[in-house]
């Protein structure tokens, strides 16, 4: 909530936080699951969008109370976000996206202090705090419809307004598309959505009307507060734009060619080990580990430090069935392995998994063309995936390289490579050598991480 707020102009008005407060406070005494401390704020955006965080907070945007015909479809709208958060699907998102409590994150982000250094919070360039947890899958979405509809005839609305809603929000995807982009973005539309909640409706009693009331009053009085003028987004960027030091369009960082002299990093839980070049640092979480050279990580004026050029080990625990996690990769645009007749096996879902959640998160990188590359790596099976793109940090393009090797139980270590496109032939020596020298230990507990201080030798 703090981040979102940093990015988010609210609107402040008493009444109508007051108002919204009331709605929420009605839905969720028919919520599932733990009691969470539900609250919600309206943001000061022409835009038609809401979402909820992990744990209770809401916000809802001018645009939609704007919009919204009744309170009946204001409150269809606030119990889909809220069956989020009972569902505990934001929450499922972050931890398969971060490192978090657990050290299982897919991408590393989160990495810890070492000696004379700050925290790295960005694994790779243009990978920061973004809110993944605002994407759901299909799915997801689905189940926040109907759970969303059950709250709703529970407290009293008639859950057909939700339906009612999201018909008027599709209808205006061609006549004023710009409002509506980043909520049909953040809720995928699919034909068969409606009916569902509809025929949901139906087996609930729809048509049954209790509102608080009030809610014509505070539309017209959102529609006559003035407006921010500033398109407001969370989660569809990555990087904030401004809040780079550049020159000549580009952030200035000087980095040394790496050293011909590696010291080996051993996970503190003797999990793996790898080199790598003496002059560079070694940011070690967990599971976790970050290695970059001077000039490598830059901090951008807002404190937080973004990854151009370095490298990123770790580990990753598929969260989901695998019959679960193969459907979910069929329904999207690329897999690395394209025979989708089959349900792939644990290494090849693992790695579309991680390429996939990549690409989602950072919108300006696409993945080669063709399937992921065999590999051997450290004796067992392995694959490469080759992702570029112009990086909204730097302004040129990036390359990002995954590589993932397989365990026994069928959890993966994989390894990011980044650096810009006009220095990757260069830095390649250097990134071969280092994934040659990774060795892992099957045997080894990875399923905890480890806070013990890194081991160094020559």
């Amino acid at each position: 909530a703090v981040e979102a707020e940093k990015q988010l102009r609210l609107l402040n008005d008493r009444n109508t936080d007051a108002y919204l407060t009331r709605i929420i406070t009605r839905l969720a005494a028919y919520a599932p699951g733990a009691k969470y401390p539900y609250q919600i704020k309206a943001v000061n955006a022409a835009e038609v969008n809401a979402f909820a965080l992990p744990g209770g907070p809401m916000y809802v945007y001018r645009g939609l109370l704007e919009t919204a015909r009744s309170e009946g479809e204001l409150a269809g709208v606030l119990a889909h976000e809220m069956s989020h958060v009972a569902l505990r699907h934001g929450t499922h998102q972050s931890s398969k996206a971060y490192l978090a409590q657990s050290g299982l994150g897919i991408l590393g982000g989160l990495l810890g202090k070492s000696a004379g250094t700050s925290n790295i919070v960005n694994a790779i360039g243009g990978v920061g705090l973004n809110v993944m947890f605002l994407k759901f899958s299909r799915d997801d979405e689905y189940q926040a419809d109907l759970v969303g509809a059950q709250i709703m005839a529970r407290a009293g609305y008639d859950p057909l307004a939700m339906a009612s809603l999201f018909e008027l929000l599709r209808s205006q995807q061609t006549t004023n598309p710009s409002k509506v982009e980043q909520f049909l973005s953040d809720h995928p539309s699919s034909a068969d959505r409606e009916a569902r909640i509809r025929t949901q409706a139906a087996s609930l009693g729809g048509g049954r009307t209790s509102v608080l009331g009030g809610f014509d009053a505070i539309r017209s009085r959102v529609r006559g507060l003035p407006a921010s003028g500033v398109k407001q987004v969370v989660a569809q960027s990555n990087i904030s734009p401004g809040l780079d030091t550049l020159v000549g369009g580009q952030v200035v960082a000087r980095v040394d060619p790496p050293s011909s002299r590696f010291l080996r990093f051993e996970q503190p839980a003797s999990f793996f080990t790898i080199d790598y070049p003496d002059n560079w640092t070694a940011y070690p979480s967990g599971l976790a580990v970050s290695m970059a050279p001077e000039g490598g990580v830059i901090t951008r004026s807002d404190g937080r430090q973004v990854m151009l050029y370095g490298v990123i080990v770790n580990h990753y625990a598929p969260f989901a069935g695998a019959q679960d996690r193969w459907r979910g990769s069929a329904q999207r645009s690329y897999v690395p392995f394209e025979d989708r007749t089959t349900p792939p096996a644990a290494l090849q879902d693992a790695t579309d998994d991680l390429v996939s959640t990549i690409l989602s998160s950072n919108s300006y990188l696409s993945a080669e063309a063709g399937p992921a590359r065999d590999e051997r790596i450290d004796a067992a099976p392995g694959f490469s995936v080759l992702m570029t793109g112009i990086s909204p940090v730097t302004g040129e393009e990036e390359r990002v390289t995954l590589h993932t090797r397989g365990l026994p139980d069928g959890h993966v270590v994989y390894v990011l490579f980044t650096v810009p496109g006009r220095g990757y032939d260069a830095m390649q020596p250097t990134f071969a050598r280092m994934l040659r020298t990774l060795v892992v230990n099957d045997d080894a507990a990875h399923r905890v991480a480890a806070n013990s201080p890194p081991r160094r030798r020559q």
